[in-house]
């Protein structure tokens, strides 16, 4: 290879001094050479695991957990005699259990990774070796190699296009597995090696290249291409990255640029960030409490064995010696004291995480299995891509939503133009005015046009005609929309197009020009061929000035065949009105009302102008634009500022007008979120008229509102002074309602105190992109977020993909809510990463918002039955399961506290080691898991048709600290009883026989038996929705307890194991008597009394509102009902609702029946007869 005068003799280093590559070298045909480099080879990895390493990396990962370390920690102390008054295998059963149940996951998981990696890895590619095409296995491509696809192949690497079948050496391929697009894109080798299309050329192929090092950005590629001295600049229009498909194209050849992890690709496929419920960081911050008051219990009864050994085990040295090795009561306490540990460990038993697990896993397959949520138009169910954050679906307060795909359809219809000052579009009655609401006559006839697309409807023939009578402006305006695109056109039978367009706009307004009589046909790198009213004329292309969200337009400078140079422009109007000529003011004033009317009904707007180019200054242009593309540095900004050169001094020609129609359901859903106490916020790129209209449209903004502020200001004293404006009439409208509301300038930014319960009246907030950019600077960011708070909705316009993100970062930092992201396009891929909750809606724009999601379905709409029903229900179970669990344990677990203080401290256990064992996984496991997954407080429709029933989720009321401490606290009362009343009974009690009852044993089984009869009866009384596995599972449990009892005191185990199974028939003597059953009966009775009597008195006097709903079918029990304005208040009045003077409803029943019943009315005086809102 010839080194070209231009680069460099010595090669700058290829890695920098931290080992990390700075730029990549590869020259065609020479692995011995590339393989210096140390590249990647091919063959991907996505497993974690193989055979040998799987026990021991699993078994670290696993004991990173806390909670494992902890029960891992416990085992190695019950392994010491002197501490353990309990068998090893009370811990390592359930530890062994769940390490395995984990394990068994992982290795499940890793298996199908595997066996994809080799599915990959195995397939097939032509590699060009000493000039012959072999067969080698992906993983087998090296890079530096020249490899064949054929038509329908998928590509192996990512590749440098070098030559192809098609003419200029053009390839078509899919993007399906990279973004989701299905539409075909267009990739062309570059001309000097478009020629190398037979294997004998290619072998001798040796240029170099010098490119970026692998990164993630699928959009962008920076390179050069050194060969025969000359240079090359590269670009991602040259590449093909592997996923893609080749397709329309029977063969092409690639250089191997990037292989296996270093493509894009596997680029993109890192780990998303690991996102934590809010019950789950508070299950942690309890659970280091509960062992702080674990250790707590541990030192007091060590001390008190201190005191005991001191005082009176030293009395009895003789017959109760210290075990060898103790030799003062001291020592003997801080045995105890490890002893205790080991013993009351069970206040947070190892199963708590595994059933959490389970029952999110369960929630997570509710919501797939869901049928109302599934498009049977698209066949696309909804998917809980994620199980960990079901139950925060029940505790969102601020949805940010998208506009395009995610509340309207995203499916483009050309519906209006202004051209040259003149609106056309509307539709016209048979007398040629514009026609009423709900008028519409025949759409105009385009059958003169044999190639117009038959599904395209339009409803005003002037634009027709104008095209007819030669109106130069509309011909220039339609020539520009069939030339000004990146559309592919396929032509699949004579006078048959399809268009494959990249954004659903493109393809709108290609569309339109092509009914309208200018049907773009076909497309070279070079030309492109148009069809004007039946004349065929190809147009040299000489320069595509992308689209980008930084640009915000689109340009194509082409060449008539009359010689002409010209550029056509489409674009923002934001950006293309402040780039016309000055003599354009006229026109520009017209066609900006134009606009602003079009963005009124809803609309999306482009701007159209061009301008001629002289021959002399495109040749200097061009020759600029092909220096700043091979530019090594700097070539993004090089090229912008040249773009931004030509795109100056245009000629308005006119504006288009796309409807975009809103989703099936998006108002009533909007709505029902709304009275749920959801603040939604919008964040669209589109412009300000069309996003209010939207908003209009949706519900979002009413006409019923007390104000809309608009935000719109250029600098940062602007917006400032237009936010504070806002705040002030807010205030000022409060205190003209004698809200007595004393607003205060300064808030602490920790904290953030809003405004929105003060205020009266609804407001709403709409800011522009170039606005909120000021707002969400430092130091005004908290004014902006209290603004927007105390508004019942906001929509921010024209913001970009980074903007959206950063204000969903800023209600996080500053406001305890949960936030939920909700889009369909590759630009909210950032916002749903961001927020904690994401949703993905699988639209027209690809995949790529499902890819990032945490749940995903195909309509705005079934986003409130995810919330209202599955999040609600999921928020609710999960709380229960806490509650329930935490109560059962210590009520299980602190009778050995109490025992203690009657056993000298000496650390021995009250129930029989396999009860201990077996207790948290076999008698008490299944019940509290199936009312995690089933339970209900009330049915589905209930959950949607009373909104309100979703606050408690959002003030997190069902699980928090007080709730926390009052399941310890009737768990500690239960233990107290479960402990006493049977001691109290046996220090008197005599069997039938006469003798004492009071034996060791017997106390065991019957505290035993007393506390699996009252954790049953508890958990029925929480249970809110019984199914058949509830039955099964609750009455199981106690006969399984009962069997396995009777089991363990059987002679056939004590002649098995009689080391083990020591006490024969005791269960059966213990239980055969009257003074025991009549002992668990009072003690069940007096532990589960007081909750029956503390829920009867709470429905009655102050009932919760799923109490209300639940009992509505209920006779007379309609008076709780309220109306559907009252169920419009806050959440905290709404709590106290029942207070008000009214009969309670057990009174009420009793009236009803005695045939005095009276129908609730609404305050209105009407009867109302539902909860709806």
């Amino acid at each position: 290879m010839t080194v070209p005068r231009e680069m460099p003799e010595k090669w700058p280093r290829v890695r920098g001094p931290g080992g990390a590559e700075e730029e990549r070298r590869v020259r065609a045909n020479a692995r011995e050479y590339n393989e210096k480099f140390q590249y990647a080879s091919n063959c991907i990895k996505t497993s974690k695991y193989n055979i040998v390493t799987f026990l021991p990396v699993n078994l670290f990962e696993q004991f990173q957990e806390v909670a494992n370390t902890y029960f891992l920690f416990l085992l190695i102390l019950q392994l010491i005699p002197q501490i353990s008054s309990l068998s090893w295998f009370t811990t390592i059963v359930p530890l062994v259990l769940v390490l395995t149940i984990t394990a068994v996951k992982d290795a499940t998981d890793d298996y199908f990774r595997h066996k994809s990696d080799n599915q990959v890895n195995n397939r097939q590619s032509q590699v060009l070796i000493s000039g012959v095409l072999r067969q080698e296995q992906w993983m087998n491509v090296r890079v530096g190699d020249i490899i064949k696809l054929e038509n329908n192949q998928f590509v192996a690497a990512d590749l440098l296009l070098l030559s192809s079948s098609e003419p200029h050496g053009l390839c078509y391929i899919e993007t399906a597995e990279l973004d989701g697009e299905t539409n075909m894109k267009v990739r062309q080798a570059i001309p000097v090696t478009s020629e190398l299309g037979d294997t004998s050329k290619l072998a001798l192929f040796d240029g170099e290249v010098i490119c970026e090092p692998p990164n993630n950005k699928l959009d962008k590629f920076g390179g050069t291409l050194y060969w025969k001295e000359n240079k090359y600049p590269l670009s991602n229009q040259n590449m093909l990255l592997r996923g893609c498909v080749l397709r329309n194209t029977e063969w092409c050849f690639g250089l191997v640029i990037f292989a296996g992890p270093d493509t894009k690709l596997m680029q993109n496929s890192g780990r998303t960030k690991f996102k934590r419920t809010s019950i789950d960081r508070l299950m942690n911050t309890l659970v280091l409490w509960i062992f702080g008051f674990l250790v707590c219990m541990g030192v007091i009864l060590a001390i008190g064995n201190a005191i005991w050994e001191h005082e009176v085990g030293v009395c009895f040295q003789i017959y109760l010696p210290w075990d060898e090795g103790v030799h003062s009561a001291f020592f003997s306490g801080f045995l105890s004291f490890w002893s205790y540990i080991i013993i009351l460990n069970t206040v947070v038993p190892i199963s708590l995480y595994v059933s959490v697990e389970v029952i999110r896993l369960g929630h997570s397959y509710f919501i797939n299995w869901d049928k109302k949520m599934y498009c049977a138009k698209r066949r696309t169910p909804a998917e809980a891509r994620t199980t960990t954050l079901n139950e925060e679906l029940g505790q969102v307060e601020y949805i940010f939503s998208d506009k395009t795909g995610t509340l309207t359809q995203n499916i483009m219809v050309f519906s209006k133009c202004s051209v040259n000052g003149h609106s056309y579009g509307d539709v016209q009655d048979m007398l040629g005015h514009k026609a009423e609401l709900g008028e519409r006559p025949e759409p105009v006839d385009f059958s003169f046009n044999p190639l117009a697309d038959p599904r395209f409807q339009f409803w005003d023939p002037s634009l027709l005609e104008a095209v007819k009578l030669g109106d130069p402006h509309v011909h220039e305006f339609f020539r520009l929309l069939s030339l000004c695109h990146t559309v592919m056109s396929e032509e699949k039978s004579e006078g048959e197009l399809f268009y494959k367009a990249q954004s659903p706009d493109e393809g709108a307004l290609v569309t339109a020009a092509r009914n309208f009589g200018f049907v773009f046909r076909s497309r070279t790198p070079k030309t492109i061929t148009v069809h004007e009213l039946g004349r065929a004329i190809t147009y040299q292309l000489l320069a595509i000035l992308d689209f980008n969200n930084i640009r915000k337009r689109m340009s194509v400078i082409v060449r008539s065949p009359e010689g002409k140079i010209r550029l056509y422009c489409k674009g923002a109007d934001t950006i293309l009105l402040e780039r016309l000529h000055p003599t354009n003011q006229d026109l520009t004033n017209v066609t900006t009302d134009h606009l602003n009317e079009y963005a009124g009904e809803g609309l999306r707007t482009l701007v159209l102008a061009y301008k001629d180019l002289e021959e002399s200054y495109y040749e200097d242009w061009s020759e600029r634009l092909h220096r700043a593309s091979g530019a090594p540095e700097a070539r993004e900004d090089r090229l912008a500022r040249l773009y931004d050169e030509v795109e100056h001094d245009m000629m308005l020609l006119g504006a288009t007008a796309i409807e975009d129609k809103l989703q099936q359901g998006v108002p009533e859903t909007i709505a029902i979120l709304t009275l749920a106490n959801i603040k939604i916020w919008v964040l669209t790129g589109d412009k300000q008229e069309t996003a209010v209209n939207i908003g209009y449209s949706c519900k979002m903004l009413t006409d019923d509102m007390t104000e809309v502020f608009v935000v719109t200001g250029h600098t940062v004293l602007e917006v400032r002074e237009e936010l504070r404006k806002a705040r002030e009439k807010m205030m000022d409208a409060s205190r003209s309602m004698g809200n007595g509301f004393s607003y205060q300038e300064k808030l602490s930014s920790t904290k953030l105190t809003s405004v929105l319960e003060a205020i009266a009246g609804e407001y709403a907030l709409v800011i522009n992109g170039h606005s909120l950019a000021h707002a969400l600077e430092a130091d005004m960011e908290v004014e902006f977020l209290e603004t927007a708070c105390a508004c019942k909705a906001v929509i921010c316009c024209r913001v970009t993909p980074l903007q959206k993100a950063q204000v969903v970062e800023l209600v996080k930092k500053y406001k305890k809510a949960v936030t939920l992201a909700i889009g369909d396009g590759a630009n909210d891929v950032s916002m749903i990463k961001t927020a904690h909750i994401g949703v993905g809606i699988s639209g027209q724009e690809g995949i790529q918002a499902v890819l990032a999601s945490d749940y995903s379905f195909s309509q705005f709409k079934f986003l409130q039955r995810l919330l209202l029903v599955h999040g609600r229900w999921s928020y609710l179970r999960m709380c229960k399961f806490l509650c329930y669990f935490f109560y059962k344990n210590f009520a299980f677990t602190m009778v050995h506290f109490w025992f203690g203080f009657f056993c000298g401290f000496s650390a021995q256990t009250v129930y029989d080691q396999y009860f201990i064992t077996l207790y948290n996984i076999v008698y008490t496991s299944l019940p509290v898991l199936a009312m995690g997954v089933f339970d209900q407080d009330v049915p589905e429709q209930r959950s949607m048709e009373y909104p309100k029933l979703y606050e408690p989720g959002q003030l997190n009321l069902l699980f928090n600290k007080r709730e926390f401490f009052i399941c310890i606290a009737q768990g500690i009362y239960t233990s107290v009883l479960m402990f006493f009343i049977p001691y109290g009974v046996f220090a008197d009690a005599t069997r039938d026989d006469g003798a004492q009852l009071a034996d060791y044993q017997s106390f065991a089984v019957t505290v035993a038996t007393s506390l699996v009869i009252v954790v049953s009866v508890q958990i029925g009384l929480d249970t809110g929705f019984w199914t058949a596995i509830n039955h099964f599972f609750i009455w199981g449990s106690l006969a399984a307890y009962f069997a396995i009892l009777f089991a363990m005191h059987s002679d056939g185990l004590f002649q098995m194991f009689p080391n083990q199974f020591r006490f024969v028939g005791n269960a059966q003597n213990t239980l055969a008597q009257p003074t025991v059953w009549l002992t668990i009966a009072l003690t069940t009775v007096v532990c589960v009394m007081p909750v029956v009597a503390f829920r009867f008195l709470k429905l009655d006097l102050k009932p919760e509102l799923s109490d209300t709903v639940r009992y509505t079918q209920l006779e007379g029990f309609g008076e709780l009902i309220m109306s559907g304005k009252n169920m419009r208040l806050s959440s905290l009045a709404l709590s106290g609702f029942a207070a008000r003077p009214s009969a309670s409803w057990i009174e009420t029943l009793r009236k009803k029946k005695g045939g005095e019943g009276s129908t609730a009315c609404s305050p209105s005086g009407a009867p109302d007869k539902t909860l709806k809102v």
